[in-house]
């Protein structure tokens, strides 16, 4: 199994667990379960190979599916014996973040794309996914909170990523650098509140 492959699977768990979890705050069946932590693990993929123009890679290993439904029934199983933390959500979203944004970046690279359009398809397969997620639970998507670093995170690693891999570093070394940079970077932001600056347009004084 190839390092894209193990990448992809890991991505395809911690996201569809996260998905698991969103479901239980909205208190879902096990059907609504299921749905949301398939959605969640392969929205970011689908995105990606649609513009791309290639083979769904769910389509292609149906057994990715089978991933996220295992993921979804260990995490049901989980929280009904060790109530998840407040934040749990948001660090298995973070895990998947990593892992798919430079499973997607690995992927538009060896297809000879621009470093500038795998930055795009990395970003695009590491927060499609939750972005879904989220707006199908009627949250507001991680991806625009104020509150927390997101897509900052995603390019950070992703940038590390292509310049260890330009550097000649070894694939698995500069795979594994962004993300734990991604991760980390996400987590931190999370703990820590940290912040970028925001767009505020002060209310017109009355005349």
């Amino acid at each position: 199994m190839s390092l894209t492959q193990l990448l992809t699977l890991a991505g395809v768990a911690v996201f569809a667990a996260s998905g698991a979890l969103a479901a239980g705050r909205r208190s879902l069946d096990p059907i609504g379960v299921m749905v949301l932590a398939i959605v969640t693990a392969t929205g970011g993929g689908t995105l990606r190979d649609v513009l791309m123009d290639r083979p769904v890679f769910w389509i292609s290993n149906p057994s990715i599916i089978g991933v996220s439904i295992a993921a979804a029934a260990v995490t049901w199983l989980w929280v009904h014996r060790f109530p998840p933390p407040d934040k749990a959500l948001q660090y298995a979203d973070a895990l998947g973040l990593a892992f798919f944004s430079i499973v997607g970046t690995r992927i538009a690279q060896s297809a000879g794309l621009s470093p500038f359009i795998c930055i795009i398809m990395g970003a695009l397969t590491g927060c499609a996914g939750g972005l879904i997620r989220d707006v199908l639970v009627a949250e507001v998507p991680l991806i625009f909170r104020q509150s927390e670093l997101y897509v900052t995170a995603c390019l950070a690693g992703i940038g590390a990523y292509l310049a260890l891999a330009a550097l000649g570093m070894p694939p698995e070394f500069a795979s594994m650098t962004g993300i734990a940079a991604i991760a980390l970077i996400r987590i931190a932001s999370i703990r820590h509140r940290i912040t970028l600056p925001v767009l505020q347009i002060p209310p017109r004084p009355d005349h």
